[in-house]
């Protein structure tokens, strides 16, 4: 089966890590069989907007849509903006126009790397960062106001039709985590229910949604509390769900938590489309050097192909995801995977080469 992929490597480091990860990819497939992956690269990005005055073309934007799936480096740079000082990140109105509504962060402690936490436990994190990624605070971008230079306004939405399919989506994953990772099968929504209207009717739609799956825990948890206790306990947590704003600064805490964002794999996947794309952005200071940690593009893309598995019944995808996170795991736990943020030796070519490696003796 041949999978329509739409490669943007965009900006930054978003360059240097996309070229080895769909290396890994081609090693996976390789090894597996069963399928094949038709990679279209497209150019965009901030250095294409500098360049052309768009981010992207319209034809190349529809071509994201049409692929079966996106996997996306990263976009934007400090000092290239539009006219409302906003970034360029075409990304986000993917967002919207394919519906992604569940931005998926996995926050996982990989064995031999420093992290904040000098407790042990700090060891078991294991917990998935679950944002709605459509709506929210984020509803407002692109239609905030400001107001004779003296007020800024910008207008959060939450919609019950986008918070059931988001809950929904929380609890299967809880149930599948469960069933393969032996979490604890939890589903806490953070919220701020105690100020805002808004909120509040987000948890009241969340614990409707949870009696539907009686074999899942419901927690709920304000999101201050929710940064303290991630501190405190991170390794107790399972799966968190959140509106819009709080999963873009809650999911950058907890890949704090385990040493760093070059770690932190994403995907946002809606009910038709999914892009997947490393959470750490674009990194325009170590660009260029060649020592940006690929970890968190290849975890994304593994992702990819479990989706895809899971969404046209390849099990082989499914088992090219499984070697390339295996391969990921056994590199850090026997220190051939050094990665240069945390002291270590190794080039972005090189980790992904150690990846590689794993995939074809493994």
């Amino acid at each position: 089966m041949e999978f329509h992929i739409a490669v943007l490597p965009g900006d930054g480091i978003g360059q240097e890590i996309m070229p080895p990860c769909l290396a890994v990819l081609e090693a996976a497939r390789q090894r597996v069989g069963g399928f094949t992956l038709k990679n279209e690269e497209l150019p965009g990005g901030a250095a294409y907007y500098r360049e052309n005055g768009v981010a992207m073309t319209d034809a190349d934007y529809r071509r994201t849509g049409e692929a079966d799936a996106i996997l996306f480096g990263a976009m934007g740079l400090p000092d290239v903006r539009y006219a409302d000082g906003t970034e360029i990140a075409p990304h986000l109105q993917m967002r919207v126009d394919y519906g992604l509504y569940a931005g998926v962060r996995p926050v996982r402690a990989f064995p031999n790397l420093p992290g904040p936490l000098s407790d042990p436990r700090a060891q078991q994190i294991d917990l998935v960062v679950l944002r709605e990624s459509t709506e929210g605070l984020f509803f407002s971008r692109g239609k905030g106001t400001v107001e004779d230079d003296q007020i800024a306004r910008e207008t959060m939405v939450i919609t019950r039709a986008t918070s059931e399919r988001l809950f929904d989506f929380a609890f299967h994953l809880a149930r599948q985590r469960r069933e393969r990772r032996g979490t604890s099968g939890t589903v806490t929504c953070v919220d701020k229910s105690n100020v805002f209207v808004a909120m509040a009717f987000f948890r009241k739609i969340f614990h409707e949604r949870a009696k539907l799956f009686p074999d899942i825990t419901a927690n709920h948890h304000y999101v201050d509390a929710t940064a303290l206790d991630l501190v405190r306990r991170p390794w107790d947590f399972d799966v968190l769900v959140m509106e819009n704003m709080f999963g873009d600064i809650v999911s950058d805490l907890a890949g704090g938590l385990v040493g760093s964002m070059g770690l932190a794999a994403c995907g946002e996947i809606g009910d038709e489309h999914a892009l997947f794309q490393p959470a750490h952005g674009s990194a325009p200071d170590i660009a260029g050097k060649g020592i940006a940690n690929p970890t968190a593009m290849i975890l994304s893309a593994a992702m990819m192909l479990e989706w895809l598995g899971h969404r046209h019944g390849v099990n082989a995808c499914r088992d090219a995801a499984q070697l390339i996170e295996q391969s990921l795991e056994r590199g850090y736990a026997e220190r051939r995977i050094r990665p240069g943020e945390f002291g270590g030796d190794q080039s972005t070519r090189d980790i992904a080469n150690e990846v590689i490696a794993g995939i074809r003796g493994g």
